[in-house]
């Protein structure tokens, strides 16, 4: 068995080889991975930081609960129950935005506006109006209440599951197809 004396420049498996041995090169011994590591380390706790106190343009001032964004953005999704509570208020707009609205109808509707084209000259002048909005389903009312928040509307109730889910807890809607 050789054995090389440490520190001899030469790699220990030429002997077993019939490659003439290779010196190694000790010009880079005297690197550190220290640098590599502390920069890793600096982006890893800029990338947590960046997580943990928020992504530039997020609201983080109000507690991440379902009401604290509603009332965030004023525009709430709600039962038949409080649905009805909000048409009978006599400040409130009632809008029927189903295409085709002959299709559904609540007793109290003020308004028949499609969902995609809703026309500014007959809603509300004042954008803090409760505005109350409907479909059968609940899919077209929840584009109408995205316009009109973008509109500036500021006070939006939307009924959760349109007027299937009215019929379905036991009310009824307006028999449109005889008028």
């Amino acid at each position: 068995r050789l054995r090389l004396p440490p520190g001899s420049g030469y790699d220990t498996l030429s002997y077993m080889t019939d490659v003439p041995p290779t010196p190694i090169d000790r010009s880079v011994e005297g690197r550190s991975a220290t640098p590599l590591v502390i920069g890793m380390l600096l982006v890893a706790l800029g990338v947590v930081a960046y997580f943990a106190f928020g992504m530039p343009g997020m609201d983080h001032s109000a507690p991440s609960t379902d009401s604290a964004m509603s009332s965030h953005n004023s525009h709430r999704s709600v039962d038949p129950a409080a649905f009805k509570a909000a048409m009978v208020d006599d400040d409130t707009v009632t809008i029927n935005v189903h295409v085709p609205a002959s299709a559904v109808q609540l007793d109290g509707t003020e308004l028949v506006l499609p969902f995609d084209d809703l026309d500014t000259g007959q809603l509300p002048e004042n954008r803090a109006t409760p505005l109350a909005v409907y479909c059968r389903s609940g899919s077209m009312s929840a584009i109408a209440a995205q316009h009109l928040l973008e509109m500036g509307y500021t006070n939006i109730v939307e009924l959760d599951g349109g007027t299937n889910e009215w019929v379905a807890s036991g009310r009824s809607i307006t028999d449109r197809a005889n008028d």
